[in-house]
């Protein structure tokens, strides 16, 4: 009952949104599913709990029921299996951001209280015999009464939850219990296999032949940053003052592959794109950055969030991560992604070969926006400075979350600098995307991770740009007007892969001229002779 009703609180609000209370006709819906789950969940629980192991499951359950209710109310988090497989390979200084006086208050009071409440009671004993005979005839009663409470309302209820398939992942526990035992039996994987698809014989790079100039080229992933709040797409605060007035190509109108992390990354660094993308086929699959290092590039991964979820696995591809680049330990446990830059001139030292340098943010992560940009850079106020967002109005967040942006604004600025004075070394250029975006509170909605069906604009629409110098424009023989004009049309993370392969004149059999943003505007050597 008490899992029904308040744990599941956020299924009931969404089940009943176009519903009013006054209509008798609520009720006669609403209490047969109640009578539904909650008979499924006491067949659930009476198949594994017993007279040892039911007070600590059930306390178990309490405890992380009330930690997953303040996401899923305070945040309008859905625990399908890919927020639970986020939640799995988080690291701790990510989680620590989480914690809060209140919300602590919150798992006290719904889950240890009644925790120890059911730590109280007696149970009664039964011969084994009698006591097996009794639960199979409980579960079956229960099974039996649950099937027939939904036969009541199957005609109003199959539909809605056909067409809201993401409102099953509001019923606490079954939610998480469902997700995890995904997650753990490998349907969506906690863990990279070992990568079984290896593309390294057809791929060779022409760069050598243009000029005699290795490249030095600079992918910045971009975290949490939202397309709709960067002045260059048209956002009427001036959250890019720099790259403004740098000789930039921006992207508008890109879309994520997915809406947290651990789906874009993966996506955006393979060959597939987002309709064939399949995590088990993509960790087994060699990515850019393998191509890359198979086509004689040195390739390092730098990172500033949790990891490269396993894009940058693979022989000749080196981590770098933010302790390691930082001497003192970052403020509050998270380093500035500035830190990413630390000690770029050893990248830059040798110019004797191609170098492709990844930069990981932690960028705009949430929900502590405030700790992601020096004091320097609040200059939007007042400020949201709390992870409890619900306490800050919206201007607040917005201004807090534009400061974050307008720190990466610094970053890219920084980057393109380096660039620019490595040019006579170098081939250099530098392309920025973000992972996924981020709702700031429209509709009641914060952070990230929703189903992408669901998912609204906030949180798949993405920044994207590139600066490229005039050595490297004028050996790749790249048309800037015709990658301006390419610039303005849709464009996705499925693009990623094959525009980056092709603008470095690498030949892979993986190579899709149809996803390049860049295929008609660029003629080097390769492209006058064909492509495999």
């Amino acid at each position: 009952m008490f899992f029904a009703v308040i744990s599941s609180a956020p299924f009931w609000k969404a089940l009943l949104a176009d519903r009013r209370w006054a209509d008798a006709s609520t009720w006669t819906f609403a209490a047969p599913v109640f009578i539904a789950i909650t008979l499924l969940h006491f067949a659930v629980l009476a198949a594994v709990c017993n007279r040892w192991t039911a007070k600590p499951i059930l306390a178990v359950l309490l405890l992380v029921n009330a930690c997953a209710m303040p996401f899923m109310q305070d945040y309008g988090v859905y625990l399908d299996p890919t927020m639970v497989r986020n939640i799995v390979r988080t690291d701790v200084g990510e989680a620590g951001e989480y914690l809060s006086v209140t919300g602590l208050m919150r798992v006290a009071l719904y889950g240890g209280v009644p925790a120890a409440v059911l730590l109280t009671l007696r149970f009664s004993r039964r011969p084994l015999a009698r006591a097996a005979v009794v639960r199979c005839v409980l579960i079956a009663g229960a099974v039996l009464g649950s099937l027939l409470a939904l036969a009541l309302v199957m005609k109003d209820f199959a539909p809605l939850m056909r067409a809201h398939k993401q409102m099953r992942y509001l019923i606490t526990p079954g939610n998480y219990l469902y997700s995890m035992t995904r997650v753990l039996t490998g349907t969506i994987r906690g863990e990279a296999p070992a990568r079984t698809h290896l593309v390294g014989t057809d791929r060779h790079t022409a760069s050598a032949a243009i000029a005699d100039k290795p490249v030095l080229f600079v992918m910045i992933v971009g975290e949490t940053a939202r397309g709709d709040n960067f002045s260059l797409n048209g956002y009427a605060r001036d959250t890019n003052p720099r790259l403004s007035n740098l000789d930039i190509v921006n992207f508008p109108d890109v879309t994520s592959c997915g809406t947290a992390t651990e789906v874009s990354l993966p996506c955006m660094f393979s060959p597939f794109g987002r309709d064939r993308y399949d995590e088990d086929t993509t960790r087994n699959h060699d990515g850019l950055l393998n191509v890359l290092a198979h086509a004689g590039y040195r390739v390092l991964w730098r990172d500033n969030n949790s990891g490269c979820k396993g894009t940058c696995e693979g022989d000749g591809i080196a981590l770098q991560t933010a302790s390691q680049l930082s001497s003192v330990e970052c403020p509050s446990g998270r380093c500035l992604d500035e830190v990413l830059l630390r000690n770029l001139n050893v990248v830059a030292s040798t110019g004797a070969e191609n170098v492709f340098l990844v930069l990981h943010q932690l960028g705009n992560h949430g929900p502590a926006y405030y700790q992601r940009y020096p004091p320097t850079f609040r200059r939007f106020t007042p400020t949201c400075d709390t992870v409890e967002l619900r306490k800050c109005t919206q201007e607040q967040l917005v201004n807090t979350y534009d400061n974050a942006i307008l720190y990466t604004d610094h970053l890219l600025g920084e980057v393109i600098a380096f660039l620019s004075e490595r040019a006579d070394q170098y081939r250099t250029a530098m392309l920025y995307v973000g992972d996924h975006g981020e709702s700031l509170g429209e509709g009641g909605v914060y952070l990230h991770g929703l189903p992408y069906a669901i998912a609204p604009h906030v949180q798949t629409h993405v920044p994207m740009l590139m600066w490229m110098s005039e050595s490297f424009r004028e050996d790749f023989k790249v048309n800037s007007q015709c990658i301006r004009a390419q610039a303005t049309r849709a464009a996705s993370h499925d693009n990623v892969f094959h525009s980056i392969v092709g603008l470095l004149a690498i030949e892979t059999s993986e190579y899709r001229a149809d996803s390049d943003l860049f295929e008609s505007c660029v003629r080097h050597a390769l492209r006058a002779a064909g492509r495999t």
